[in-house]
């Protein structure tokens, strides 16, 4: 699926929701769009199954140009693109069956044609057991899981999530997101997954594009966007999950130029096998620092470790390059965020607070 420039103005007095957004979104991919509210993501989703039609650019699906489509082409497209949603939208009146089976009446599809699709579905989702409950009898997570039976009973090509955990808790979470990757395995289904949290993506989705103010300030794989995020909207919206952004009363007391009985802070990426090294021991036997650890973590993005570690590096003195090219050649990503003041008593060691 291609997104070429896309556009979408409301009112020209409050400027583009989405502005000049282009994304190529590879065929059994599992990609995540993230942003916080007022980014456009949910304006983006529904413009790329033509729920809003864009003010400008294309939507490109099975090498199909959608944006060019009208009436009964573009209703034919739109069947394969399947789509659940945050509050599920299960209609109460019919049951666990019924719900699933509306695509297909709305599709025409004989009644016997209908009972031999509708259970293959159910057992796909877990809710074999469940296909004569209403939905006032099922959990948030079962009336999700009806929500993506309905929307996979057509046979898309795509699926758009739009914040379909948000209403969940974490446990429930968890359990849709496997049904999802689980879905994605076996039928090389593209799912595009919309959401503002970015421990849904970090497990599952391949590739992530972070959104702000309509635009795309961050894309690439979810390792990647996570190790190297390069904006401040993209920092902060890792904050909860690596450890790329100090404590504001740390990062407070941080000077951007040296002065008179200062220290250099580092910030040092660890990926791949360094991740498990001891870099730290290792600059101290091999340069003579003297580190003041502020703020670090080691986590995982799918089954690759991901560390993050901020110090001080008291002592380094004209060695500093020396230092970094060091970390350089570990293949560490490594940068020099700010200085720190070393106290009075901290003077008399030589280190840094």
């Amino acid at each position: 699926m291609q997104i070429e420039r896309l556009s979408k103005t409301f009112s020209q007095a409050a400027g583009p929701v989405l502005d000049d957004v282009s994304l190529t979104i590879r065929p059994g991919d599992i990609h995540g769009i993230i942003g916080r509210s007022g980014a456009g993501k949910s304006t983006l989703v529904r413009c790329i199954n033509l729920l809003e039609r864009p003010s400008a650019g294309r939507v490109i699906v099975s090498g199909r140009d959608i944006t060019a489509l009208r009436g009964r082409a573009l209703r034919q497209a739109r069947r394969g693109i399947g789509m659940i949603f945050q509050h599920f939208n299960v209609l109460s009146a019919y049951t666990v069956a019924g719900n699933v089976a509306l695509p297909f009446k709305v599709a025409g599809l004989p009644r016997a044609e209908i009972a031999r699709r509708v259970p293959p579905l159910l057992e796909l989702v877990g809710l074999a057991d469940k296909a004569d409950a209403y939905p006032s009898e099922l959990s948030g997570g079962q009336k999700q899981r009806v929500g993506i039976a309905r929307a996979l009973a057509l046979d898309p090509s795509v699926l758009l999530c739009d914040e379909a955990t948000s209403a969940l808790d974490p446990e429930t979470t968890d359990q849709i997101l496997a049904l999802l990757r689980d879905i994605n395995r076996k039928l090389g289904l593209t799912i595009v997954l919309i959401t503002h949290e970015m421990e849904v993506l970090r497990d599952i989705a391949g590739r992530v594009a972070v959104l702000d103010h309509g635009r795309v300030v961050k894309e690439g794989t979810t390792f990647d966007v996570l190790a190297f995020p390069k904006s401040a909207v993209a920092r902060s919206f890792l904050a909860g999950l690596v450890a790329h952004e100090l404590p504001p009363q740390v990062e407070h007391q941080l000077l951007p130029e040296p002065v008179a009985d200062s220290d250099p802070v580092l910030r040092i990426v660890f990926t791949g096998h360094a991740a498990h090294d001891p870099i730290v021991a290792e600059l101290v036997s091999r340069f003579q620092i003297r580190p003041n650890i502020l703020h670090g973590r080691i986590d995982y993005v799918g089954d690759r470790p991901l560390g993050v570690l901020t110090l001080v590096a008291s002592g380094v003195g004209g060695r500093l390059p020396a230092v970094l090219s060091h970390l350089c050649s570990l293949e560490l990503s490594v940068e020099v965020i700010g200085h720190a003041v070393r106290s009075v008593a901290a003077r008399r060691h030589g280190a840094a607070v």
